[in-house]
């Protein structure tokens, strides 16, 4: 006589994680992403006065990069006349969703291009929770070595054709800055730990901008505190950004998320200007500010820059509001004293 046949279905995987819909954890371990990004509503200014175009910087781990630049005068012009400088941006998410090609990034950098004016490159990176940090990280200085090498590079060696473009664009391989939004501000910080100013020689890094870089940290801030659920980054939401991203096991002051944290590097090691553009009502505040504050106390050349009443991602979220111009004035101001400071 056999064993009795247990004919109930197995229970069907459930969400258990989820970040604004576009990317679910299921109860098995499964992880759904969707091709669509969350319902930002951004308006389509992509009208011809910026040319860009997509390349691969990291074929085996299949990632890519947008370049744009603001148009050259006309076909068969030849090479732009003016030097521009070249700005590389990594994209927010919480390390674990976000595009270079999602509208709201799309939208940031064609507006950079046109209005500082600047060369812009736009770097996709690895995501958590299948990729956890430091995958981000390592992924961006390989962006930023990939990069390097494409500005310098003999045109005989120019196997994808980024050196051309880049040169015909009249990238100026003496005004690199290195910038980012949220994660991408975080991993701003510390491509400046790694690279400084000269560690791309002959490239050089001219400055580090970090936009609402997301530093977290695991005692709770007073910004973290009056934070309301109903915030664009609410409590909840970064709680669960940092379990996906962080390495199993890793609390928040893991030093890739909390540069001030017990365990971090000393700051004295960031070298480079920076510029850190902070929102007032943004629940990392507390944490942005000291980290001005102590990169100040060990002597870096840092500027901070706050907008009042301002969430977090809130430049991404609408570059084409007047707090986006005058995020892009602030960038760009802070850009052309490079240049004034280099006469």
């Amino acid at each position: 006589m056999g064993l009795p046949v247990d004919h109930a279905e197995a229970p069907r995987p459930h969400v258990v994680e989820d970040c604004r819909g576009v990317l679910q954890l299921l109860s098995d371990g499964t992880t759904v992403r969707s091709a669509t990004p969350p319902p930002h509503t951004v308006e389509d200014r992509d009208d011809g006065r910026v040319e860009w175009t997509d390349a691969v910087y990291d074929a085996g781990r299949g990632l890519g990069v947008r370049l744009y630049r603001p148009r050259l005068l006309g076909p068969g012009q030849g090479k732009q006349e003016r030097r521009l400088p070249v700005l590389a941006y990594f994209h927010g998410g919480g390390f674990c969703i976000g595009s270079y090609a999602w509208p709201t990034s799309h939208a940031c950098c064609l507006r950079f291009a046109d209005e500082l004016p600047a060369v812009v490159l736009s770097f996709d990176y690895r995501l958590a929770p299948e990729h956890r940090i430091p995958a981000a990280h390592e992924d961006a200085a390989v962006a930023l070595l990939w990069l390097r090498d494409r500005l310098v590079a003999p045109s005989d060696s120019d196997e994808d054709g980024v050196h051309a473009w880049l040169a015909d664009s009249g990238a100026d391989p003496g005004r690199l800055f290195v910038s980012g939004d949220s994660a991408g501000g975080n991993i701003t910080h510390h491509m400046a730990a790694r690279f400084r100013a000269d560690g791309l020689s002959p490239v050089r890094i001219s400055g580090y901008v970090l936009l609402i870089p997301a530093f977290d940290s695991k005692t709770p801030t007073q910004s973290e505190l009056v934070t309301t659920g109903t915030a664009y980054l609410s409590r909840d939401l970064a709680e669960r950004y940092s379990r996906l991203a962080l390495p199993v096991g890793a609390d928040k002051d893991h030093p890739l998320l909390n540069p001030l944290g017990p365990d971090s590097p000393s700051l004295e090691a960031v070298g480079g200007r920076i510029l850190v553009v902070v929102g007032g009502d943004d629940m990392l505040k507390d944490n942005q500010v000291r980290y001005v504050e102590q990169m100040k106390a060990v002597g870096n050349d840092v500027e901070l820059v706050v907008f009042a009443g301002k969430e977090h991602g809130f430049f991404s979220r609408n570059p084409w509001s007047e707090t986006g111009t005058e995020v892009v004035r602030v960038v760009g101001r802070f850009m052309h004293r490079d240049a004034a400071d280099s006469a």
